[in-house]
């Protein structure tokens, strides 16, 4: 990974915490994805304006004693793989979105 990465959650989705996972069903194909507990703090701080370095300091390695090291490589290699099914956005730079499309990905 190189550089910042911003990363944002698709307006193409339709998501809902259940217990400590996530669902996340994909419109385009009603593909449905299931995130743990780690995996789903990365897509609910993913608001398109704070960098995955930012999001892996404050939520991953704080809440999953985890290294900054580690948990970068992990959170780059799970964003990669949603951002391939469509369900995050990943730009070089902040990604605007509008606030009714950003309320309804939740």
């Amino acid at each position: 990974m190189n550089g910042k990465q911003y990363v944002a959650r698709s307006p193409q989705i339709a998501a809902r915490m259940m217990g400590d996972e996530m669902m996340i069903m994909s419109a385009i194909n009603s593909t449905l994805f299931t995130l743990n507990e780690v995996a789903a703090a990365i897509w609910n701080a993913a608001d398109g304006s704070t960098t995955l370095e930012e999001i892996v300091a404050s939520k991953v390695c704080e809440q999953f004693e985890v290294t900054p090291e580690t948990g970068l490589k992990d959170a780059g290699e799970l964003v990669e793989r949603l951002a391939g099914h469509g369900i995050l956005i990943v730009s070089d730079q902040p990604i605007v979105q509008s606030a009714a499309a950003a309320k309804g990905s939740r």
